[in-house]
């Protein structure tokens, strides 16, 4: 079938491989709130809510979302279970919904890093798990009542990437189901036991297509991503396979925590003390975490820091040290929401006696920015940012420095969000590109002459990056020069292609996948 997918992953045959057990779990390991930075962008917050909902699945009108039934097994499980059925039947977001069952239930330490495990671990081999859990029912997964089908996918992910005994995993499940499903558990007990029987390599030799005639699809498969994700993947690479295999098993691996020690208000060094960490790699501000609840950190309470991935404090950062001729005091976010960004660029601001206008359409992200700027010398407006020219609070020509950190489809941070890739689909491009070419010549607008314009996304779909930015700078009516972004980012930075735009990754930088394109406008 082609080359064996490195892992961890050998449940079924006795073999057991490091990794998070309901009896063997890592103290602390876990994120009690979520697995990723609840400061940073949602890939196209502004077109979401298909079901009605908002806010990590509360409905519109403020209720609590539907909740199964408390099932007779432990509460991790159960956490677990409500999270993930969250995420399917709500449309919800797992960093969002899960904080707030593990509060509920009481879970902290252990427990509370073993539910965040199978939350996020079931949500990103969700792929595969379905193709599995399709042939041990002899039915399409699609075709199994949804409580039942999200039960099953949750002890599918113990017995394939845990070291959760396989007894445990199925009679555990089958409890679940008896509270879900209660007419189900016989059916549950059998497509359980034979999942059991291979580990997760032997399912992906069995049902994934061969490497050699179907390289796309075989790596979609094993590794859990839809295939054209895969496909936009590999031809951002230049089609190296080998490295977009990489690239797939890191975004299925836990994501560190990443705090932005702001600039004037916190060292990072004496910071990686205060919190247990350690400075980061890249980013003069960047601090790791092992994991825990980054939003109960005094440093993060006091805004001396805030949760944000390396690779958003590179690209904004890059923005302010970018050379410069002339006034430099007049800076603009125009899409600020929720605030990562804003809130790294007025502390950097504060200490060169400029002021930031950030800029947010949705009322409650604007909140959002205004409370991660607190203190900060940032102005907030509630407007859609491609009114520059038509709002006098945005006025053509007006500013030295802008940041366009576009909508986009968050394929770059699918290790934090592994819902979204089940989520996004290729129709969503036109809407989103177009809205990025926007945002853009609107900046382009913004922007003095002799003033530069940093374009972000985190996404590396090619659409997304090289073809928004090179024609929104072609229809923009203003004369504009790219500028090398790789000598804005740390000096020794590996990997950073060969300009004028950067490309971050999370297997060659351990980062969102960040793309970065500067302009100048002439």
């Amino acid at each position: 079938m082609g080359a064996r997918r490195p892992g961890r992953r050998r449940r079924g045959t006795g073999v057991t491989a490091p990794g998070p057990a309901r009896d063997d779990r890592p103290a602390d390991s876990g994120r009690r709130h979520g697995d990723g930075p609840a400061d940073e962008r949602r890939p196209g917050d502004s077109d979401r809510r298909r079901s009605g909902r908002r806010d990590g699945g509360r409905p519109a009108d403020g209720r609590t979302a539907r909740r199964g039934p408390r099932p007779a097994v432990d509460r991790p499980r159960h956490a677990a279970y409500e999270a993930v059925a969250a995420v399917h039947r709500d449309d919800a977001f797992a960093n969002l919904v899960l904080p707030a069952i593990l509060r509920e239930e009481g879970l902290v330490g252990r427990d509370a890093a073993f539910a965040t495990e199978l939350t996020y671990g079931t949500l990103r081999h969700l792929g595969t798990l379905d193709a599995i859990l399709t042939a041990a029912a002899g039915r399409e997964v699609e075709r199994i009542d949804p409580p039942v089908r999200d039960a099953l996918r949750l002890g599918a992910y113990q017995l394939l990437h845990t070291r959760v005994p396989a007894h445990a995993a199925v009679s555990s499940t089958v409890d679940l189901v008896r509270a879900v499903g209660p007419g189900a558990t016989g059916f549950a007990n059998a497509v359980l036991r034979e999942v059991a029987g291979r580990d997760a390599d032997a399912w992906v030799e069995r049902l994934a297509p061969s490497m050699e005639s179907d390289p796309i699809g075989h790596l979609a498969l094993a590794y859990s991503h839809p295939q054209w994700v895969v496909r936009a993947f590999a031809e951002a690479l230049g089609g190296d396979l080998g490295e977009t295999t990489r690239l797939l098993i890191e975004d299925n691996e836990r994501p560190p925590v990443h705090l932005c020690a702001r600039p004037g208000l916190a060292d990072p060094v004496e910071l990686a003390d205060e919190v247990g960490g350690a400075p980061g790699a890249f980013s003069p501000y960047a601090v790791y975490l092992s994991g825990g609840a980054p939003g109960d950190l005094p440093a993060v309470v006091e805004g001396r820091a805030h949760v944000q991935d390396e690779g958003s404090q590179l690209v904004a950062n890059a923005l302010a040290v970018a050379p410069l001729d002339g006034p430099d005091g007049r800076w603009l976010d125009l899409c600020a929401g929720p605030g990562g960004k804003s809130g790294l660029l007025g502390a950097l601001a504060a200490q060169r006696d400029a002021r930031l206008t950030a800029v947010e359409v949705a009322e409650h992200r604007a909140r959002l920015v205004a409370q991660a700027t607190r203190g900060l010398p940032v102005t907030v407006l509630n407007t859609d940012g491609r009114t520059v020219g038509r709002d006098p609070k945005l006025p053509e020509e007006h500013f030295d420095r802008v940041l366009v950190d576009a909508p986009c489809t968050g394929l770059g941070s699918l290790r934090r969000r592994p819902e979204s890739r089940w989520r996004r689909q290729p129709s969503d491009l036109p809407a989103l590109t177009r809205l990025q070419r926007e945002l853009l010549g609107a900046a382009l607008r913004a922007v003095r002459p002799g003033g530069v314009v940093a374009y972000v996304t985190c996404s590396p779909h090619t659409v997304e990056t090289h073809v928004t930015v090179t024609e929104a700078a072609r229809r923009s009516g203003v004369p504009v020069d790219f500028v090398d972004a790789r000598p804005l980012l740390p000096a020794g930075m590996p990997g950073l292609g060969d300009g004028p735009t950067v490309q971050l990754w999370p297997h060659r930088h351990g980062t969102d996948a960040m793309f970065l394109a500067v302009l100048r406008r002439g």
